[in-house]
Order: C-alpha cells, then structure tokens, then sequence
C-alpha cells in the first residue's frame, strides 16, 4: 500500500462505528476522496479537530482497497472556528460543503474549486460581509469554474453592446444577458440594474482573491441571489436553500 500524503478540507462525516467515521474530503490533486478514521470520534483522539468537518487538514494517508484511504497522521491547517460560533454562517458553510460534495467527483483536478471553497469559507469565518451576497459571489464564481460562464459583454439575442442597451436582462435559458427588444421573447428573462450587471462581471473576471472585495446596496444583493439562484438551480438541477 502506497503512503499518499495530501491537504483538503472535509465536506461530509459519516458514523463508521462508535469510534470510527469516514470522512469525504475535498483535495487539490484527487478531487473527492473518502478517509477511513480509526478511532477519530474519541475525546482524546489527535485527530478530533483535524477530521471535524469543514477542517482543512494536511493528511498523511494509506492507499487502501478500493476508493477508501486510511487515516494514518493528520495536522489541522484551519478549522474556521468562527463558523461553529455562528449558526448563520455555520448553514451558509454547510449549504456550500453540499453543493461542492455534488458537483466534484474522484480522481479529477479540482484546485480551481478548492481554492473558491477555502477562500468562501475564510470570508465567511473572519469578516462580517453580507452572507447572501458571499452565497451569491461562490455560487456564480464556481459556475464559471464548471463552464457555466454567462455571456456578459453583449446580448446574446442580437449581439447588440452593453452601452447601446437601455435596458439589461438576464437570460437563464440563453445563458447571458439580453436587450430590452430580446428580452420580449423571453419570458423568464430578469431585470439587473447596472451596479447588478457590473456585478457580475466583476465576480467572473476578477483574481480569485479579489472576488469579495465590494460591497452594493442590499437592493443589489437581492438581485444578484435571484438570479444566481435561478441559475444555479438551472445548470445544477438542483435547488439550494440557506435560511438567512
């Protein structure tokens, strides 16, 4: 058996024994993968904060049979222990640990989605930004990632430029935005204001870093979570809910 040593986050627990769990983990290098933790649920296990769930962890590892690793040594790297002081920001966190455990898979190079989820979470743990708009900004952002990037820059119905339009729609069916003379085929189409639309854009073309880096009105907010939610919902065929 192969020693693989590797760093990821935990996405989902399940009960193994009364001691033992398995945990399904989020790597750079191998995608989704599953980690069999002897003995991992005793109070004076080593590994009891480096195997909760959403830890990023540096994981030293038994290739066992099958798709299951063996736990042999694990370092906490972040717990994001301000999540688990917040109940709010604790739904949002495992909403999006969801979405991330349904949209990657085994043995797939998944750092572009590794690193939104890290850098979500570190937002989530250590600011006060505005949750619904994080939600929105890693939902959009990870759409991009998976190929769903909206065509931004003209009208996908008439290739007619942003600055001729009077007005901007959003078109979940057509993927990207459209004019006010289009938008009268598309029944589904929904209004963004401009600060919306450069929104937007700015999420899907900004350094992965700096994606966080605004703030809009809260009208702007309720905007962009209607649309990505429709979207996200469209292109994942699944609906995600947070209550806050």
């Amino acid at each position: 058996m192969g020693i693989v040593r590797i760093k990821g986050v935990v996405l989902k627990i399940a009960n193994s024994s009364e001691n033992d769990k398995v945990l399904t983990v989020l790597t750079a290098e191998r995608g989704k993968i599953r980690v069999f933790c002897k003995g991992a649920k005793k109070i004076k296990s080593a590994f009891l904060s480096s195997t909760e769930f959403l830890s990023f962890s540096d994981f030293m590892l038994y290739e066992g049979n099958g798709d299951l690793y063996n736990l042999n040594s694990a370092e906490s790297i972040n717990v994001f222990y301000n999540l688990r002081m917040d109940i709010e920001k604790l739904m949002v966190a495992s909403t999006m640990a969801q979405i991330m455990n349904d949209v990657c898979q085994e043995e797939e190079l998944s750092y572009k989605r590794l690193q939104l989820f890290l850098n979500t979470l570190y937002v989530l743990s250590e600011t006060d930004k505005n949750l619904e708009l994080v939600f929105a900004i890693f939902r959009i952002r990870l759409l991009a990632i998976l190929g769903f990037v909206p065509r931004l820059n003209k009208c996908v119905g008439c290739d007619k430029e942003v600055s001729e339009m009077k007005e901007i729609y959003f078109s979940i069916k057509d993927n990207g935005i459209k004019c006010d003379i289009c938008k009268r085929q598309d029944k589904g189409a929904i209004e963004l204001s401009k600060t919306a639309y450069t929104s937007m854009v700015y999420i899907l073309a900004s350094d992965a870093k700096k994606i966080f880096s605004f703030d809009v009105p809260e009208s702007v907010i309720r905007e962009l979570s209607l649309v990505v939610g429709v979207y996200t919902t469209e292109k994942l065929e699944k609906e995600y809910k947070v209550g806050i």
